[in-house]
């Protein structure tokens, strides 16, 4: 049987890959896969300077479902499978798309803010603080081959559990997702999704050169002179 590639999700921090905190690795890989390019509407009237001036950036949403059972593996009498079904990993995906765990994390940081709000400034200095940091969204890699490893958001997710076991733990389920392609600005700090950006439209660039080399011939048929 001939090896396959799967696709995947993954969830990093920051500035490195591991610890790896989430992981969702397709066990099926998607019968299709839609890709939607929304481009920005061109600039018009004023703004617009030059005949073929280009608008923002244009954004990649891809939209996929993922298909999950668990009957390899209670077949396989697995333990988390007989505990709960695929329930881990529609877990796993879940958790992919609401905000970052750290209560601790913000009480340490609002004491730090008013702390430093109130100790080093006088009453005219003070600048307006954000005591309670904004809760951050998971920071998620697509994974669909050699040559796309994506930054994404999750942008909806839709599950239907299809089967249940006796417990009512889901034993089959398929997730519809939407995923938007980060657009990365240069003053965001983020060297894993800038690296893995670059390497997919490095590796897209590569392929259109390798096609208009391939229909070099081709083209200079339809020349008439």
């Amino acid at each position: 049987m001939p090896y396959l590639l799967k696709g995947a999700l993954i969830e990093y921090a920051s500035y490195f890959l591991g610890p790896i905190p989430n992981v969702v690795i397709f066990q099926f890989n998607p019968e299709s896969l839609t890709r939607t390019i929304e481009i920005p509407k061109r600039p018009s009237g004023s703004a617009n300077r030059e005949t073929s001036q280009a608008g923002e950036v244009p954004v990649e949403k891809i939209s996929l479902t993922a298909h999950f059972s668990a009957a390899d593996e209670l077949k396989d009498n697995n333990i988390l499978a007989r505990g709960f079904g695929v329930g881990p990993r529609l877990a796993a995906l879940e958790k992919m798309a609401r905000p970052e765990s750290r209560l601790m994390d913000l009480l340490g940081e609002m004491i730090d803010a008013i702390g430093d709000a109130l100790h080093d400034r006088s009453e005219e200095e003070q600048i307006p603080t954000q005591l309670i940091p904004r809760e951050k969204y998971p920071r998620l890699l697509f994974i669909w081959g050699a040559t796309r490893v994506l930054p994404v958001v999750i942008e909806s997710m839709t599950i239907t559990e299809k089967e249940y076991d006796a417990f009512l733990n889901p034993t089959l389920a398929e997730v519809s997702l939407g995923l938007a392609v980060v657009s990365l600005s240069p003053w965001i700090d983020d060297d894993i999704a800038r690296g893995a950006l670059e390497y997919s439209n490095l590796a897209k660039d590569t392929q259109a050169m390798a096609n208009i080399a391939n229909t070099m011939s081709e083209v200079i048929d339809l020349i008439p002179f």
